[in-house]
């Protein structure tokens, strides 16, 4: 009976292996978007920005849900004014994987300078969380939800 069991678990541990590496890499790849994703908005390259996006993302901020149609186009708008960000840095990242490795939430913490369009400059230290699903076009953030834990708008 000891046996059994024994080969039990070494049957559970073997076959948990792939997955453990396949969340690794997978883990690996949304870090890197994480930070590519960052630096699109830092450039304020809103093409390659928006890109990350899925067609359908839902974006939750301190005033409320926003279509991704507006956010676009408000963004947009600031860039074609002359403003845009001046700083956008990351910390506190943590990344958790779906177990089929086709979904990841990452949560972490900005602190970012905006530039208006007249000049001013405001900080808003932010904590953000992403969703990322693996889609046929590769991954794509579904979820955005942005808390301004402190601004100076």
């Amino acid at each position: 009976m000891k046996r059994s069991i024994l080969m039990f678990i070494t049957w559970i541990a073997i076959a948990a292996m792939p997955t453990v590496a396949f969340s690794a890499e997978a883990e690996e790849k949304i870090r890197e978007l994480v930070v590519d994703f960052n630096e699109a908005y830092l450039q304020n390259d809103l093409d390659s920005y928006f890109d990350y996006y899925a067609d359908d993302a839902t974006l939750w901020f301190n005033s409320g849900r926003t279509p991704l149609s507006g956010y676009k186009e408000s963004w947009y708008k600031l860039i074609e004014g002359g403003g845009g960000v001046r700083k956008n840095s990351l910390s506190d990242i943590k990344i958790q994987m779906s177990p089929g490795g086709d979904a990841a939430i990452v949560t972490y913490r900005v602190d970012v300078d905006t530039q208006s369009p007249d000049g001013d400059i405001s900080n808003t230290i932010a904590h953000e969380t992403d969703v990322w699903f693996k889609t046929g076009n590769g991954w794509r953030i579904a979820h955005v939800h942005y808390t301004a834990e402190r601004s100076t708008d």
